[in-house]
């Protein structure tokens, strides 16, 4: 077992020398990629410590006879918690009253200082109702919140049980205060929320991103919020990410970025961890992943 001890991602050309004597290989967002499987002949599992499995390249693991196993589910709700958190701390302007005491900037009361918006009773639009998009828009019900939200297929079920209402991205864009993305990051949602989009955008909107950072545009989103198309962005993954220190968004007053902590809670990253271990074992013992993304490397190879 070869452990890598940071904090940080693996260094690209550790991680490649690395490779080529491993059986099981846990990733954390690394990029694993065609050159990186070339390296890696004695490969048989991949289990990866997140749900989201963009960062790997599904379809040569497959060819390749390499099974992918995921941790789904078990993140669901502390993602949806921070999600609602960087919407409230967006709205009630909370880090920059913070940053102003710390900065010895207390203001005494008055009618106009550090004025926020309301979230309950505002229209709040989601991206994606998968397990991570309802569970938001259970917590919008709690603030007694307009639902409404745009998905490739509809989900008559939980519009049913939440009272959530479907709308077509277009028309989703122009009714919602606070805008909130759920979406996996696809060749069809690249930059899904982009100059068009934020042009049909109510100027008070604030926007929210816990899933990918490459679903929006981050040039057009540095112009949205220049140009007071919309009125705030609260962002958990960046694209790039990391974030360069350097990078226009970081200027803006308007902007609040954490840096993808959307599953940091003790007790689910404890909870994802012994998922990881368990789509590991169950690899390299030639059994189906409790959590598999491509089971079909399996069941062929039952099948021969």
């Amino acid at each position: 077992m070869e452990v890598w001890d940071g904090e940080d991602a693996v260094p690209r050309d550790v991680l490649l020398q690395k490779v080529s004597e491993i059986e099981g290989l846990v990733p954390a967002g690394d990029r694993i990629d065609a050159e990186l499987l070339n390296q890696a002949s004695r490969l048989r599992v991949i289990s990866n410590f997140g749900v989201g499995v963009d960062n790997i390249d599904i379809s040569e693991a497959t060819r390749r006879g390499i099974i992918v196993g995921n941790t789904p589910g078990v993140l669901t709700e502390t993602t949806a918690d921070l999600a609602f958190s960087l919407m409230l701390a967006a709205a009630r302007r909370i880090v920059e009253g913070a940053e102003g005491v710390k900065g010895g900037r207390w203001r005494n009361w008055g009618p106009m200082n550090l004025l926020g918006v309301d979230v309950h009773g505002a229209t709040l639009g989601i991206i994606g109702l998968g397990r991570i998009g309802s569970a938001v828009a259970r917590r919008g019900k709690g603030f007694d919140m307009k639902l409404a939200y745009y998905s490739r297929e509809r989900h008559t079920e939980i519009e049913n049980e939440i009272g959530i209402e479907f709308m077509d991205l277009n028309t989703l864009l122009g009714e919602c205060d606070f805008l909130s993305i759920h979406t996996r990051l696809t060749q069809e949602t690249y930059h899904l929320i982009g100059e068009k989009e934020f042009l049909r955008m109510k100027p008070n909107c604030i926007l929210v991103n816990t899933s990918r950072g490459a679903v929006v545009d981050s040039n057009a989103l540095y112009q949205a919020l220049v140009n007071h198309q919309i009125a705030y962005a609260a962002l958990d993954v960046t694209d790039p990410e990391p974030i360069p220190p350097d990078h226009p968004l970081l200027k803006l007053d308007s902007m609040l970025i954490t840096p993808h902590i959307g599953s940091a809670s003790m007790a689910t990253r404890i909870k994802m961890g012994s998922m990881v271990a368990e789509n590991l074992f169950a690899g390299l013992n030639g059994e189906m992943p409790p959590n598999s993304v491509n089971p079909e490397v399996m069941l062929k190879k039952t099948a021969h």
